[in-house]
């Protein structure tokens, strides 16, 4: 029993990390964000009353004046609101008194949202308001005077949390990275594995590397079709469609289609030395084709992925620690689960093998 743990601790961890991966997934909760924010163009030396809905947030927990709110034009130029007042526990009235001039004398300036308290953190919602320059002539109250664009942003530091990053359309969807994107990451090492016992077996002509390669090569094609299912599911979400005109779905249905051909050209052939030799060929082609259409292409055109016009994705604008914490896991646990169902199908073809061997020694 010992040597039998012994020898397939890592299939127990990858149970545990997967465990791991799917509740901590489901379960942590989402940080508190703002959706709408409405008007959203104001005009300088007015007071304006803004009105904003959140996601998460339990603004009608809070006392009168825990609630800070914040229009930053950058790091100089802040104004804090005059009243902040909740409306329920999800929607604020926000009140601005608008200095008359804009920085720079500009005709508009686009400006960020800051909201703070004790029991939601921040919320921070960059380019929600567009102030434009108003009217002197119409603006001759005395508040222009007195409201200047020093403020500063002064609250208390905001403690850690174990939660998930707001993010604008995604929302609760973010957690489909732990699946759609990480099983992806999880076929990509099954290739690369798949693509080493294929230059293998053209080296030694065994049969037992071509084995090792078809059976990774095939369980990556499943996950590359759980990855296009789950892909489209977020889609419909995120984009309101199952499938738009992008260069990265395009690109990648075009390297799975290119695999798919791998496992039906395999099927067409009797002979098992000739089958090995073609698919081991083929194999590394399929490979050397996918690096340009799916990490490279769709990085030179405008693209609704992440990392479209050349910038790398999964950075801070797509993950923070806590992301982390479980979309690394989540690649290793899945990588773990493909190995394993690679390692069955190569017990079947090794079998196949053995038996082929058999025959012809007698």
């Amino acid at each position: 029993m010992n040597n039998g743990f012994i020898k397939h601790w890592w299939k127990l961890l990858g149970v545990i990390i997967l465990l791991y991966v799917f509740s901590a997934g489901f379960l942590v909760p989402l940080k508190p964000g703002v959706i709408s924010v409405v008007p959203t163009s104001i005009l300088s030396g007015k007071s304006s009353n803004i009105t904003i809905s959140a996601y998460n947030s339990h603004f009608d927990e809070l006392e009168s004046g825990d609630i800070k709110a914040f229009l930053k034009i950058d790091s100089v130029h802040v104004i804090k609101a005059a009243s902040v007042t909740a409306i329920n526990r999800k929607t604020l009235d926000i009140a601005f008194d608008v200095p008359l001039r804009l920085p720079n004398n500009s005709e508009y300036e686009r400006s960020t949202l800051v909201l703070y308290n004790t029991v939601d953190g921040y919320m921070v919602t960059p380019s929600a308001l567009t102030v434009r320059q108003g009217d002197a002539a119409e603006n001759t109250d005395s508040l222009v005077t007195v409201v200047t664009w020093n403020d500063q942003i002064t609250v208390a530091q905001v403690p850690w949390t174990f939660s998930f990053p707001f993010r604008g359309i995604l929302y609760e969807t973010i957690r489909n990275t732990f699946f759609h994107v990480a099983i992806w990451f999880a076929m990509f090492n099954l290739l690369i594995v798949s693509l080493v016992y294929s230059v293998k077996y053209l080296n030694t002509k065994s049969l037992y590397y071509d084995a090792v390669a078809a059976s990774f090569t095939h369980v990556a094609i499943g996950f590359g079709l759980i990855g296009m299912a789950t892909g489209s599911v977020w889609a419909k979400s995120a984009w309101g469609a199952y499938w738009t005109n992008d260069p990265k779905l395009n690109m990648s249905v075009v390297s799975l289609m290119i695999y798919i051909a791998y496992a039906i050209l395999r099927s067409s052939f009797t002979a098992d030395d000739r089958r090995a030799q073609v698919s081991a060929a083929y194999n590394i082609f399929a490979f050397c084709a996918m690096i340009p259409l799916i990490f490279v292409i769709p990085r030179l055109t405008s693209s609704l992925h992440p990392g479209n016009g050349g910038n790398p994705a999964l950075g801070g604008e797509d993950l923070d620690n806590t992301l982390r914490m479980i979309f690394y896991p989540a690649i290793i646990g899945l990588s773990i689960m493909g190995v394993w169902m690679s390692s069955l199908l190569y017990r079947v073809r090794k079998l196949e093998i053995i038996k082929i061997e058999k025959q012809l020694s007698t």
